[in-house]
C-alpha cells in the first residue's frame, strides 16, 4: 500500500467507534471462534496471503484507500464488504482479527486501534518503528489479552522450518556462530509514490527493517540478541541526504552478542552488487548448515566426524573428517491443511503464516511470532542504527522476555 506517507484521508475518522467495540468485546466475555472473520487492510501485500483458502478462516472485510487495491483484495478474497476507511472497517459487525498490511509508519497504530476495538491482529513486519512504539504495542497486548502476531516470513521459509527443528534435536551441536543477510537493491523506485512524494521507504535506515535476518536466526538458536556494535555505508546521493529520517547509510552490519555468549553478524544492504537474498548460516560444533547464496551455491549441510576422525589435507596437515552436501529441501507441506499445500511469496512462507494464525486464535493460544518475538526481532536493529551513527559504538538491547507459559 505505497502512497504518501501521512495517508491523512486514510486515518480520518473517531476513535469513539473503536473505543466502543472494545467495550462490546471484553477478552473475558468472548468465545474462541471455531471459524475466524478476518478483515485485511492493504491491498498490495495484503493481497497474497490465503486467508480464503483457509477450512477455518473466512474474510468478511477488506480495507484500501486505492479503489485499484481494494478491487483487488475484494477479487482474491471473494469478499463483498469494501470499506475506504479503516476504522469503520473496524466497526463491521462479523469481524474477530485484523490483517494489517499497510506502509511501516502505519504498523503500531492500526494495530494499537484493532486490539482496543476487540480484535485480534496480524501485523506486516517489521512490529513498529522506535522502541517507544514497540512499549505501547506490548502494552496493548498485555491489556487486552489478545493475540498479536507479526507476519515475519522468514521464520517459516523452509530452511528455517527445517534449521529449527535440527536445533530441537540437537543435531548442531552448540551453535556458537550465526549469519543473516537481507539484501535488497533496487528499491528507489519504491521511495517515490506515483505524484512523486517520498514515501516511508525513502531513506530507511536498513536496520530499521532488520527482521528478515532475526526472524531466522534467534528462532533458530533460541537465543536473544544482547549486545551490537554497528557499521554503516553510505554515499552523497540526494536520497540520503533528504530523508526524514536523516539517515546516511545504505548498508549496515551489525556485529552482535548472544544471551548464550555466542556471535551473530547481520547484515541489511539496500545498495549492493551481488543479487537480492534473504539467507542465513547456522555454524555448530557437530554440523554447520548454510543457506544458498545468489551466486548459486546451494544449500548445504556439513557434519563433523563424530569420532574426532581426520584426514591429512593438501598441504599435508590433519583437519576434520568433514561431510559437505548440497541439501534437498523439503517444502514441508504435510505441517499445512490440504487447501493451503500452494506456492506462495517469500519463499513459500506465506501459506504457513497464514494457517499459523488461524490456528492461535481458533485453538487459543500464543502464535510463534507473537508480541515478544516481533519486539526480540526488531529491537535489535533499532539499536543497531544507533550504534552505527555513533561511530560502531557498543550498545546494550534490552530483552523484553518471552511470552507467558
Amino acid at each position: 500500500m505505497d502512497s504518501h506517507f501521512t495517508r491523512r484521508n486514510f486515518l480520518a475518522g473517531s476513535t469513539a467507534a473503536a473505543q466502543c467495540a472494545a467495550a462490546q468485546t471484553l477478552i473475558g466475555e468472548r468465545a474462541t471462534p471455531k471459524t475466524l472473520r478476518i478483515g485485511v487492510v492493504g491491498g498490495g501485500f495484503g493481497s497474497s496471503f490465503q486467508w480464503h483458502l483457509h477450512p477455518r478462516c473466512k474474510v468478511t472485510a477488506v480495507c484500501d484507500i486505492r479503489p485499484d487495491r481494494l478491487q483487488r483484495l475484494s477479487e482474491v478474497y471473494r469478499c463483498g464488504n469494501t470499506y475506504k476507511n479503516f476504522r469503520e472497517m473496524l466497526k463491521h459487525p462479523e469481524l474477530d482479527a485484523v490483517a494489517v498490511f499497510t506502509p511501516l509508519p502505519l504498523h503500531v497504530w492500526m494495530d494499537i486501534e484493532s486490539l482496543k476495538a476487540g480484535k485480534h491482529v496480524i501485523s506486516a513486519v517489521p512490529a513498529g518503528m522506535s522502541i517507544e512504539e514497540l512499549e505501547r504495542l506490548l502494552e496493548a497486548v498485555k491489556s487486552t489479552g489478545l493475540k498479536y502476531m507479526m507476519a515475519e516470513t522468514s521464520y517459516y521459509r523452509p530452511e528455517i522450518i527445517t534449521a529449527r527443528q535440527w536445533a530441537r534435536e540437537g543435531s548442531f551441536g552448540t551453535i556458537f556462530y550465526t549469519e543473516a543477510e537481507y539484501h535488497h537493491e533496487g528499491l528507489i523506485p519504491l521511495m517515490f509514490d506515483d505524484r512523486g512524494f517520498p514515501t516511508w521507504r525513502h531513506g530507511l535506515p536498513p536496520m530499521h527493517y532488520p527482521t528478515h535476518c532475526t526472524g531466522m536466526v534467534i528462532p533458530v538458536t533460541g537465543e536473544r540478541l544482547t549486545e551490537v556494535t554497528a557499521i554503516g555505508w553510505g554515499d552523497r546521493h540526494e536520497v540520503l541526504q533528504t530523508n526524514q529520517y536523516n539517515n546516511p547509510f545504505w548498508n549496515t552490519t551489525g556485529f552482535f552478542k548472544t544471551s548464550g555468549g555466542h556471535s551473530s553478524r547481520i547484515s541489511v544492504f539496500w545498495h549492493v552488487a551481488a543479487g537480492g537474498v534473504e539467507r542465513s548460516g547456522f555454524y555448530g560444533d557437530r554440523m554447520s548448515f548454510i543457506m544458498a547464496r545468489p551466486e548459486r551455491s546451494p544449500n548445504t549441510k556439513v557434519t563433523i566426524s563424530k569420532d574426532g576422525k581426520t584426514v591429512i589435507d593438501a598441504n599435508g596437515y590433519p583437519e576434520g573428517d568433514v561431510k559437505i552436501t548440497a541439501f534437498n529441501q523439503p517444502n514441508h507441506f504435510e505441517l499445512l491443511p490440504a487447501p493451503l499445500r500452494v506456492p506462495s511469496g517469500h519463499g513459500g512462507s506465506h501459506t504457513f503464516l497464514t494457517h499459523e494464525f488461524v490456528s492461535a486464535v481458533t485453538e487459543d493460544r500464543m502464535p510463534a511470532v507473537n508480541v515478544w518475538e516481533a519486539i526480540a526481532y526488531t529491537v535489535p536493529g533499532i539499536i543497531a542504527h544507533q550504534s552505527a551513527l555513533r561511530g560502531g559504538v557498543t550498545m546494550k538491547i534490552k530483552d523484553y522476555g518471552k511470552a507467558p507459559a
